[in-house]
């Protein structure tokens, strides 16, 4: 077990206590750590009070349980006591009671579906419920029976999203050569990308899945017979065709493609898909500053996957026996002075800049990786879209801390891909000189693009420094957050801990900026 002394986590001014859509998270009393919480429950005592006895939870039952001293919880058709939990949970008391003595399936999927309750809560589990419960499962084909049988390359009747829209449902095909095994994906979009495609194939199993929109087409079988570890996959951009081309083992004929496993066929909204990993390789860490590392990930060769701008993945670690998951933006290996991807930034690399907290658990964790251990890797999320930037002539990017790391890729798609920016300009609060993110960079990049400027803020400095010192204000976001005209398209982004977001965009309101001049960063 690793020895960590009791603290919150995250640390309470780190970027990473930022949660989707903006939830402010708690500090959490002495002793009530996610390391505590993970000792108490191997501690063996009685976390549920049936002593060890699961049981059907009736609706009239579970609705009992509704106040602090006794509540419980049901997701996804499981029942937990979380009256336990209460003290440890990041997001506080208020948020858990807001789902007491009901289903809160919905209000857990919008707030941390990738956290994974199961193990957190696994010593929690009162039983299931005894009725379905109102939230509804996550999506599944109704032809799945059907298609369990066998998969010949014919595409079953789709009904997931209605008669109506039948015509926009993807569907997919099979063919084989002596050896060569080719799945076909007929998105029916004409901007497909490699963006939006992602596939893995691992022991056998193949998963295609396609982002449409906010929705996600999936192809998941264990194939019939083995493939090597090598594959390729081609898009058809203007027709949005993609193929997922495998080559055999053995050089023999398949009957079938293999069996369709739970979720294969479907298509969904992507917030209903679970989160998929997979592991990946460290092949390399290097030091940014005197806390702060960029650790390389090598993915699968079986792995066809490209993190989009503004997006972030799940780190998954098991901790003590308990899977933990994290969010992580990943950034470039550098920041590129020509205005070219660099030569490695070749899709089988993630790069990841993360802050290594002393008393933090799950970066002490990631930092005591060795080169060739493997980490398991979510598929990316995110709401940012290029054509919020594709459409601006003026670009203010405010971060603080390790929330510089989304503006890291999207620096290099507004210098290198839009031309219409006139103005591109970061503003980036630290702490001290030494926390500076990749300083020399950001300088050298000032110096090469006119259109670009880069503004360090300090709120610790030493006497020496003599540039801006200060935290995030109303009378400094003034002073650097202006447009370039009177009628500029603007757009202001921003990261960092929650209190500097939240305060961030009421300054930027205050000074006359609209909600859709805004885009928050959140994980």
């Amino acid at each position: 077990m690793l020895n960590v002394p009791p603290q919150a986590f995250p640390a309470p001014s780190s970027q990473q206590r930022v949660a989707a859509g903006g939830r402010a998270k708690v500090p959490l009393k002495p002793g009530r750590s996610l390391m505590d919480w993970i000792r108490l429950t191997k501690s063996g005592r009685d976390l549920t009070g049936l002593k060890g006895r699961l049981i059907e939870v009736t609706e009239d039952e579970l609705a009992k349980h509704n106040k602090k001293e006794d509540c419980w919880i049901c997701i996804r058709g499981f029942v937990y006591n979380v009256t336990p939990y209460m003290e440890y949970h990041p997001g506080g008391e208020d948020e858990l009671m807001k789902a007491a003595g009901a289903d809160g399936t919905d209000l857990f999927d919008q707030v941390h579906r990738w956290v994974n309750y199961e193990s957190m809560l696994k010593e929690c589990l009162v039983g299931r419920m005894a009725v379905k419960p109102i939230a509804a499962p996550k999506g599944i084909s109704s032809t799945l029976s059907e298609e369990k049988k066998q998969l010949n390359g014919m595409l079953p009747e789709k009904k997931v999203l209605g008669a109506s829209a039948k015509d926009l449902t993807p569907s997919y095909d099979w063919f084989q050569t002596d050896s060569l095994i080719t799945t076909v994906i007929y998105t029916k979009q004409k901007d497909m990308n490699a963006e939006l495609v992602i596939v893995d194939c691992q022991d056998k199993r193949l998963r295609g899945e396609i982002i449409v929109d906010d929705h996600s087409y999936l192809v998941e079988v264990d194939l019939d017979h083995a493939v090597q570890e090598d594959m390729a996959v081609n898009i058809a951009e203007k027709v949005g065709k993609v193929e997922i081309i495998l080559k055999k083992k053995d050089n023999i004929h398949w009957k079938m493609l293999g069996q369709a496993l739970e979720s294969h066929n479907t298509f969904i909204k992507c917030t209903e898909r679970g989160l998929f990993y997979r592991k990946c390789k460290l092949v390399s860490k290097m030091e940014v500053t005197h806390d702060t590392k960029l650790l390389c990930l090598m993915l699968p060769r079986s792995t066809h996957l490209c993190v989009p701008i503004g997006q972030h993945v799940y780190l998954k670690q098991t901790i003590a026996g308990t899977e933990v998951v994290k969010p992580y933006t990943p950034v470039l290996p550098f920041l590129p002075l020509d205005f070219k991807e660099p030569s490695r930034h070749d899709g089988a690399h993630i790069y990841l800049m993360i802050k290594i907290y002393s008393c933090g658990l799950f970066t002490q964790a990631l930092d005591h990786l060795q080169i060739g251990d493997y980490i398991s890797v979510s598929n990316p999320e995110g709401n940012f879209k290029k054509s919020q930037v594709q459409t601006s002539e003026d670009l203010f990017l405010l971060a603080a801390g390790t929330g510089f790391t989304p503006m890291v890729k999207l620096l290099n798609f507004a210098l290198t891909e839009v031309g219409c920016l006139r103005t591109v300009r970061l503003i980036f609060f630290n702490k001290t000189e030494d926390d500076i993110l990749w300083r020399n960079q950001l300088e050298q990049l000032a110096l090469k693009d006119e259109r670009f400027e880069v503004q360090f803020i300090l709120s610790q400095p030493t006497k020496d420094w003599v540039g801006n010192q200060g935290k995030i204000s109303s009378s400094l976001l003034s002073e650097f957050v202006k447009r370039s005209r009177k009628d500029s398209k603007v757009l202001i982004c921003i990261c960092g801990p929650t209190p500097f977001t939240e305060q961030g965009v009421q300054y930027l309101k205050d000074l006359g900026y609209s909600q859709e001049e805004i885009h928050t960063f959140t994980a």
